[in-house]
Formats: structure tokens, C-alpha cells, sequence
């Protein structure tokens, strides 16, 4: 018997690779030039402060502006790629997040970087992340988080990579230059986005608008948008152990350089700093999704631990200095490590508690959510930096955020649980992998069985599928 339309679509399920692994280029290439490129801005931090003549929190606030923004779209990107696919969504973003840069280099006043710099770029940016990190986790089910490690991995290489060219690009050319230039290196995000192809469209989409008349509005942004998930609790809480994540996450990637200039080292040096964290920043990243992939820990758990560790060791950054170069260094790695480890897990464990249909939905949703902790970070720290004249009390407060996230993280329903709940989707790809007849045994009763079983006990008919086995039998 022919299955209906529906039930093939249904039956699709997660390759494991193939052109996936295109995908994982693509998101690696695509990460580099978001987050890498946004944890190297701080070399440009202290050419603003000292050429616009302004405050550490003013300059602080292009980076948190753009960050609030990447964010803040991503709901209009998980959306347009729910009508239009990710590919062209991904293309306009990287245009607009090259033209933020190109028209930066121009700027006159802190105010067109945050137009430029801040809002376009970040637009741009939260039209690009999400969609190809959605992608790629279509393509995998067991390997999901090795796949979303090694994609990450260019937010470490290029973070290694970026800050002692960006300190070269600089002296040679001026910031303006060198603004132009990063405006030049995002527009390759283009051709990324034109690599990006995802296996099917989004399901919980695509059931709802089937089994509803949406001929209003209202009802079509709430489908698309996955507003439904607002109204649950473990969704709201994840939201929440992540807005406190983002609000200390990128503090030192702002700061780090300039206090590393406060504490007396020259600027490669202070440059060097946020790239020897970038190494370690790889480490951790491969490292986490091996672990992952392993199964002896829930991810969730894995989550936990790893924030609870960059927590800790942001704490402990400020003391660094008191051991020389040498100090500051060693605790910039062990940092560096824990930030790029859980890093992976905050969207792999996003299939956990939403399922794998509304997985794109819930990620846009969760970058508006957390932008408020993106938003209010890094100008908190350099308020504290005005303030207190060190940036002591900015890595302290940046900490406790971290630390704050794990408890929220630990208030989870079935934390305790050692065994975690599987997405539909993956129970599905599970089932694929089965021979047919294997599940045709296992899903349909045997005749004998039910031949001794009365009349008025019998259950319900057999599915057309289950008579073809017996009949073959």
C-alpha cells in the first residue's frame, strides 16, 4: 500500500552527515566572522576611547548594541526562513552585516558606529547565525553535537587569529581602514550562504498551517514564530539560565585587551591574550562535543558544569595579573577553554526541550530572550570600570552571572534525571536505521497470540502494513 504525501515527509530523518558536513563548513566559516570577529573588537575599543575622546561604558555599548541586535532579529530570521528557506535569508544577512562595517570605516561619532557597527551589522548578523545553526542540526542526530563543535570551532580560530590582525591592520591603515577591511571579510558570509541547504522545511510549521484555516495575521506570525513556546515553562526557564549566561559571555572578550593595557603590557601583548584564548577556545569546543557524543553524561549536566567552570574562572581572571604576563595568560586560557565548551551545548540541548520540530522557532526565540543580557553586559562592566578605575569589579559581576545561569539551569524539570527525553525526530531516525521487518514484528500483534485472546479483549484491527507481514510469512 502506497503511503500517503504526509507520511514520507515524516519519515525523513537525519542523514548523518552527506552533504551536511558542507553545512559544518559553512556554519565554521560563518562563526568565525560573528563571534570571532565580535570577540575581537576589542582591539578597536581602545582606538575609540582614545580618538571620539568618550567613556569606556559609551564605547562599550557598539559592542553590546550589536550583540542586542544579532539577537533581537534572530525571531525575524528563524521566520523568514520558515517561509523562504534559510539560503537567501542567510545571503542578505551577510550583505547587511559587511555593509554595517564598510559604512563604519566612514564614521564621524560614536553614535553612526552604533548605527553602523551596532544596528545594521547586528541585523545582518541575527539574520546569518541562527538559520545556519538550525540547518546543520537537521543533518544530524547522533553526531549533533561533534557536528555543532566543529562548526564552532572558526569562532576559535579566528579569535586566535583576528586580534593580532586586527592590531596589525590598525597601525598600518588606521581603524577606518581596518573597519573597511572587516567589511570586505564579512561579505564572504554571501557565498557561505549559498552553501546553506536544508533537508526539509520546518515540520511544526508546516502540521499547523495543514490542520488550520490561518486566515488571519495574527495567527500566522504566531506559527511561524513559534510563540506557543512562551507559555512553557522549561522553554521560559532556559530562556532565562541563558539571558544570564549572555550577560557575562562576551565581558571579556570586551575588556580583556584593555585590561590588560590598564595592567601595564604593551599591545601585542594585550592582543596576544584574547588570541591564546581563542587555542584553548578550539580545545574546548572539540572536547565538549567528543564528551557529548559519548552518552555518559546528560547534556544538560554538561551544560552545567562547564558554565559553573567559566563562572568560577572569571572570578578568578582579576587575580591573573598578580602572577605577571605569565598569570594573566594561564587564567585567560582556562577561561577561554570553558567558553568555547559550552558554547556548542546551549543549542544542543535546545532539541532536549522543545523537540526537534519547533527547534528553529525556539532558537530565535531564545537570542530575543538572552539579548537583554547581551545588551546590559559589557556597558555594566565598563560602568563599573568608570567607577571602581579597574575592571576587577567587571570580571567579578560578569562571574556571578555565570554562576547565577547554572542555578537557574539546575531548576530545569527532570535535571536530576540521569536519562534525558529524545526529541520525536530522533526517536524517528532511531527507528529508520531498523530493518523494515524488524518493525513490522515488533509494532504488529501475531495472529496465534490473538486467536487465544476472548472476543470482547481483542484488540482493534491490524494497520494495512502488519496484514502484508503475515501475509508474507
Amino acid at each position: 500500500m502506497v503511503k500517503p504525501q504526509s507520511q514520507k515527509q515524516g519519515a525523513v530523518h537525519a542523514p548523518e552527515g552527506g552533504w551536511g558536513w558542507v553545512v559544518v563548513g559553512a556554519l565554521f566559516v560563518v562563526s568565525a566572522l560573528v563571534f570571532g570577529l565580535i570577540r575581537s573588537l576589542g582591539v578597536f575599543f581602545v582606538e575609540f576611547v582614545q580618538y571620539f575622546d568618550e567613556s569606556a561604558q559609551a564605547v562599550s555599548w557598539i559592542t553590546s548594541i550589536g550583540v542586542a541586535m544579532q539577537q533581537l532579529f534572530s525571531p525575524v530570521g528563524t521566520a523568514l526562513s520558515n517561509m523562504y528557506g534559510p539560503r537567501p535569508v542567510v545571503m542578505i544577512g551577510g550583505f547587511l552585516s559587511g555593509l554595517g562595517f564598510i559604512l563604519a570605516s566612514q564614521a564621524t561619532s560614536l553614535t553612526h558606529l552604533y548605527l553602523t557597527m551596532g544596528l545594521i551589522s547586528g541585523a545582518g548578523w541575527g539574520f546569518v547565525f541562527t538559520p545556519t545553526v538550525a540547518a546543520v542540526m537537521q543533518y544530524f542526530t547522533r553526531r549533533r553535537s561533534l557536528a555543532m563543535a566543529l562548526g564552532f570551532t572558526g569562532v576559535g580560530l579566528s579569535s586566535f587569529a583576528f586580534s593580532p590582525l586586527f592590531q596589525l591592520l590598525v597601525e598600518v591603515y588606521a581603524w577606518r581602514g581596518a573597519l573597511l577591511i572587516l567589511g570586505g571579510l564579512s561579505l564572504n558570509i554571501v557565498a557561505c550562504g549559498a552553501l546553506v541547504r536544508p533537508i526539509t522545511a520546518t515540520k511544526a510549521v508546516d502540521k499547523t498551517l495543514k490542520g488550520s484555516s490561518c486566515s488571519t495575521l495574527l495567527a500566522r506570525i504566531s506559527i511561524y514564530f513559534e510563540l506557543p513556546l512562551l507559555l512553557q515553562r522549561p522553554f521560559l526557564t532556559y530562556g532565562l539560565a541563558i539571558t544570564f549566561f549572555n550577560a557575562g559571555y562576551f565581558v571579556p572578550y570586551v575588556h580583556l585587551v584593555a585590561h590588560s593595557r590598564h595592567a601595564g603590557f604593551s599591545e601585542y601583548q594585550s592582543a596576544f591574550v584574547i588570541s591564546a584564548t581563542g587555542v584553548t577556545d578550539i580545545v574546548g569546543r572539540v572536547l565538549s562535543g567528543w564528551l557529548s557524543d559519548l552518552g555518559r553524561l546528560r547534556l544538560l549536566h554538561m551544560l552545567c558544569l562547564w558554565t559553573l567552570l567559566l563562572g568560577l574562572f572569571l572570578l578568578a581572571l582579576p587575580l591573573g595579573t598578580l602572577g605577571g604576563y605569565a598569570g594573566l595568560v594561564a587564567a585567560s586560557l582556562a577561561q577561554g577553554m570553558c567558553a568555547g565548551a559550552m558554547t556548542p551545548l546551549i543549542f544542543a540541548v535546545v532539541p532536549e526541550i522543545v523537540g526537534m520540530e519547533r527547534m528553529l522557532g525556539a532558537l530565535g526565540l531564545l537570542q530575543l530572550i538572552e539579548s537583554v543580557g547581551g545588551l546590559l553586559g559589557a556597558p555594566l562592566s565598563g560602568w563599573l570600570k568608570d567607577k571602581t578605575g579597574t575592571y576587577s569589579a567587571s570580571f567579578a559581576v560578569a562571574g556571578c552571572f555565570l554562576l547565577l545561569g547554572s542555578a537557574v539551569t539546575a531548576t530545569l524539570p527532570g535535571f536530576c534525571s540521569c536519562t534525558s527525553s529524545k526529541s520525536p525526530d530522533d526517536h524517528s531516525a532511531e527507528e529508520a536505521a531498523l530493518p523494515s521487518k524488524e518493525l513490522n514484528h515488533e509494532s504488529c500483534p501475531d495472529k496465534q497470540s490473538l486467536s487465544l485472546i476472548p472476543l470482547s479483549e481483542k484488540p482493534a484491527p491490524t494497520p494495512d502494513h502488519c496484514a502484508e507481514t503475515s501475509e508474507d510469512q
